[in-house]
């Protein structure tokens, strides 16, 4: 996997008497695949808000002094991956308003804030031209807050202006609300635990605190948690389309989707990859991590033994620290390293994801023709990338993706490998075991569920 990584998850929890702070800390950590540009929390005792947040990750952010300066009984958290807004401190989550009367984190994007400024212009309010569209969209319902209304009603009346893909937990001294696109882009999960309730970006987020997956925010549907318990509100019709990217990489595989079990559908990845490839092979390889479980799948479908042929340094994540030039040069071999009692001298299948630019996939291709490899054939669980994303996976331009370019011989010669395939887009489909209706498949078919307004020039269509 290479180049493509999600814009942010979010986790926000309410219980009387708990410490929410080290719990959203907690959630953060096991969310920290989704982000890792920034993390943030910002709590409140009813009194004051709280908040704290810096670039890094959530163990590089939060320390035991930093998480008792964060007191209450509600918390909302963030981790950040930076995609076409700023990386600097101001644009990380938790937003914060003038006067810390309520803070928000926002999954997803919005292509465009066209009628977000207009509203914004018609009550005379000025904002940055360098703002976030999640900063636009804090300023939008406090300014509705600020003119009296309560904070459920002021989300409800900017919902219908914001326009692309949004799980956003905002707060206030006194409730957490929750809400979710119409279209359900991007996950978000409820959990309850010791009375209170919690809302993650993936339900992997509540094991390790103790919580308990209820339900799913429904697309379109606002989730408000205060003294009085839980209640929600269906504010938009519902059109289920989730970003199956969630199944084909963003996901933990201990995560569940649209009531699946991220683990399964990688695995069936696997299985039909092997209905679709009968290739003479000596072993089967995953590139680490997210294609484990498609490689398993793969090698018991096809009876070709699986092994972990390349090793992923695990530490490394994210360094602050620029490498010097001779390890920069080093390329994928500082975090991806082969097994060459695995490889040398065999006929070898290894299994990705995805392939975005190709870079990455290109230099595996040759690190395993040099630990010995006689032949490398790349198997891909999913279909070729071929069209830009605006729901907020940030992408490269749709003219340096491999896929748009070239055909699959083409991309096998770039590649350098012995042969190269794609699952098909019916293969992927039916290994989720789902209808194909209830997701987003933009990035390979060019079909945007949610109206891209003044971006949709950016696409080109092919033929």
């Amino acid at each position: 996997m290479e180049s493509l990584e999600e814009k942010c998850a979010v986790f926000g929890i309410y219980g009387k008497g708990m410490d929410v702070s080290r719990l959203t800390f907690f959630g953060l950590y096991a969310l920290q695949h989704r982000g890792q540009e920034s993390s943030g929390i910002a709590s409140t005792d009813g009194k004051e808000i709280y908040c704290h947040k810096d670039v890094g990750l959530v163990s590089q952010v939060f320390n035991e002094e930093i998480i008792k300066k964060l007191p209450g009984f509600i918390a909302v958290g963030h981790n950040r991956y930076s995609t076409s807004s700023g990386t600097g401190i101001e644009f990380v989550h938790p937003i914060e308003v003038v006067d810390h009367s309520l803070t928000l984190v926002h999954n997803g994007n919005l292509p465009s804030v066209t009628l977000l400024l207009d509203f914004l212009s018609e009550k005379k309010v000025t904002i940055s031209p360098q703002a976030s569209d999640s900063m636009i969209v804090t300023e939008a319902i406090y300014t509705l807050t600020k003119e009296g209304k309560d904070l459920q009603s002021a989300v409800e009346e900017i919902f219908p202006l914001l326009t692309g893909s949004f799980s956003i937990l905002v707060m206030n001294k006194e409730k957490l609300v929750a809400i979710r696109d119409a279209y359900g882009v991007r996950p978000l999960s409820i959990g309850k635990l010791d009375g209170g309730f919690v809302f993650a970006s993936e339900t992997c987020a509540f094991h390790p605190i103790g919580a308990e997956h209820i339900r799913d925010v429904l697309p379109g549907e606002m989730v408000v948690v205060d003294e009085m318990g839980l209640r929600s509100k269906q504010i938009m019709k519902g059109n289920q389309k989730l970003d199956i990217f969630e199944f084909v990489y963003f996901s933990r595989p201990d995560s569940d989707l649209l009531g699946k079990s991220v683990y399964e559908v990688r695995k069936n990845f696997g299985i039909e990859l092997a209905k679709e490839n009968n290739i003479d092979a000596d072993v089967v390889i995953p590139v680490p991590e997210t294609a484990i479980p498609v490689a398993i799948g793969y090698a018991n479908a096809s009876n070709i033994p699986f092994e972990m042929g390349i090793i992923k340094s695990r530490y490394i994540h994210r360094t602050f620290i620029e490498p010097e030039q001779h390890i920069r040069e080093q390329g994928v071999k500082l975090k991806l390293a082969p097994l060459k009692e695995v490889i040398f001298g065999k006929r070898v299948v290894v299994v990705d994801d995805s392939l975005v630019r190709g870079t990455t996939s290109r230099q595996i291709v040759k690190m395993l023709f040099e630990a010995g490899a006689k032949e490398v054939h790349f198997l891909v669980s999913s279909p070729p990338v071929r069209y830009p994303d605006f729901y907020g996976i940030d992408l490269p331009r749709q003219s340096d993706l491999l896929a748009f370019s070239k055909t699959v011989e083409e991309m096998n010669t770039y590649l350098g490998s012995t042969s190269l395939s794609f699952l098909s887009y019916e293969g992927m489909i039916s290994a989720t075991g789902l209808p194909e209706s209830l997701f987003c498949t933009s990035c390979f078919n060019g079909v945007y569920p949610i109206d891209l307004m003044e971006k949709q020039k950016e696409v080109l269509y092919l033929k």
